[in-house]
């Protein structure tokens, strides 16, 4: 039987999962392809680091505990991104 593999992740594709790789929601393939990725990316890593450390001081915010202003600004930030 043939096994097709699945092409390395780029860093792009490490930043949009980086939240399901700290959740554990990422499944064991997909997990493999970017623990790959870190091991050859410094600047993955980082971001990675960058990420869990931000998690640990902030905590989990709920969007009640945002102000409506702030909320609207994230979600503006957000959809400006997506149109990227």
């Amino acid at each position: 039987m043939l096994l097709r593999r699945r092409r390395a992740m780029v860093c792009r594709e490490i930043v949009e999962a980086v939240t399901d790789y700290l959740e554990g929601t990422m499944s064991g393939r997909d997990r493999a392809r970017f623990e790959a990725h870190l091991e050859g990316c410094p600047h993955c890593r980082e971001y990675l680091t960058q990420m869990r450390t931000t998690l640990n001081v902030l905590g989990r915010l709920e969007p009640e505990d945002l102000a409506p202003e702030a909320q609207d600004e994230l979600v503006a930030l957000f959809r400006r991104w997506q149109a990227e």
